[in-house]
């Protein structure tokens, strides 16, 4: 089947194109409100079909260190979870980019600090495009706002991953993993061979070629100061190449607007209507979307404080967004944030009267 079009939910849509996409492997754990990605996953059993492995590991930890031994091996794996979930896989996320080991964790938001609530939520954006975890280093971030975009990520994040050998992370959350829409899913494509992980990565930990290529030992650890700062150094510069080339964003009526709401997912479909009604009242707003957070559209949000009056950034938390936007201005307009926390999902008539005060 190809182009098939479903009526999904957003975690049953990753789980459908994890499937098509030539996934090897995921391991995973319940928690809401993700726990659909691995139920689904379990109901559809692609073991029968693509021979693509579903585990249910025994916690989050054991979840990423398996992805680290995956992608270590060139396959193809992910991971899934929820906010707190997410949090318990940091090390083992640091590991993955120091050792340069793609992969992909999708983290579905729940509210916090702590276990928090079920309900969504958008407080781990710090955690996401700042690492997470020890060390120097950034993972690709991308923000889906909708459920096609939830299906179309997971084959882009790991050609990502691949691309660059570097973790990717869909960061979502309860509001685009739980609601249901019409998704068209991707054409299936095949599960690589052996020989075409030999020949597309070289690097990988596996047996498949090895008296030809020798033995590869993937770790992040370095004891010798100088050979570390040389991989730190090569890892910088790896990720400068991410931010010249991989950025990624969207503009709705940013081109007559005098007050600009930057938001990212769910956050910004309820800022569209908030858009649509503010302009029927006179006000001319346009909408930033950042779909990569990081790398983040730094440059892009920087234009257009050259005519813009304000910023409002939208965010289901208490402000963290913020402080990227306040940097890439520079002070020259005003930037505000507007949040709802402990689950609630802002109104747009909250919005409405948030750009009113500028």
């Amino acid at each position: 089947m190809n182009n098939e079009i479903l009526l999904l939910k957003g975690n049953e849509a990753i789980a459908h194109a994890a499937i098509r996409c030539g996934c090897d492997g995921y391991f995973g754990y319940p928690i809401t409100p993700q726990s659909e990605v691995l139920e689904t996953l379990a109901e559809l059993k692609p073991w029968e079909t693509t021979g693509m492995v579903v585990l249910q590991a025994e916690s989050e930890v054991a979840s990423i260190n398996m992805l680290y031994g995956g992608g270590g091996t060139g396959k193809r794996v992910m991971t899934s979870s929820s906010s707190v979930g997410i949090a318990l896989m940091q090390e083992g996320i640091s590991y993955m980019a120091g050792a340069e080991v793609p992969g992909l964790i999708v983290n579905v938001q729940r509210g916090g600090p702590g276990l928090g609530t079920i309900q969504p939520s958008q407080s781990d954006y710090n955690q996401a495009t700042r690492g997470g975890g020890n060390g120097d280093y950034n993972v690709i971030v991308l923000a889906p706002y909708s459920v096609q975009e939830m299906t179309d990520f997971v084959d882009l994040s790991f050609e990502l991953a691949f691309k660059y050998r570097t973790p990717v992370m869909m960061l979502s959350d309860g509001v685009i993993g739980q609601m249901m829409e019409k998704v068209v899913l991707p054409p299936f494509k095949a599960r690589r061979t052996e020989e075409e992980i030999a020949q597309e990565c070289p690097w990988a930990s596996n047996g498949h070629g090895l008296r030809q290529r020798g033995v590869n030992v993937i770790t992040s650890l370095e004891l010798d100061p100088a050979i570390m700062e040389q991989r730190n150094l090569h890892l910088q510069a790896k990720f400068k190449r991410i931010e010249a080339n991989e950025v990624r964003y969207e503009m709705i009526n940013c081109d007559d607007a005098d007050l600009i709401i930057v938001a990212f997912g769910s956050a910004a479909r309820i800022s569209q209507k908030a858009m649509e009604t503010a302009r029927k009242q006179g006000l001319k707003v346009g909408i930033f979307r950042p779909i990569t957070l990081w790398p983040f559209p730094s440059k892009e949000i920087a234009a257009l404080a050259a005519h813009a009056k304000g910023i409002l950034t939208v965010e289901i938390n208490a402000g963290q967004m913020v402080f990227d936007v306040r940097a890439a201005v520079e002070g020259r307009i005003p930037v505000h944030h507007y949040g709802r926390l402990g689950g609630i999902v802002p109104d747009p008539d909250e919005i409405v009267t948030e750009l009113g005060k500028f």
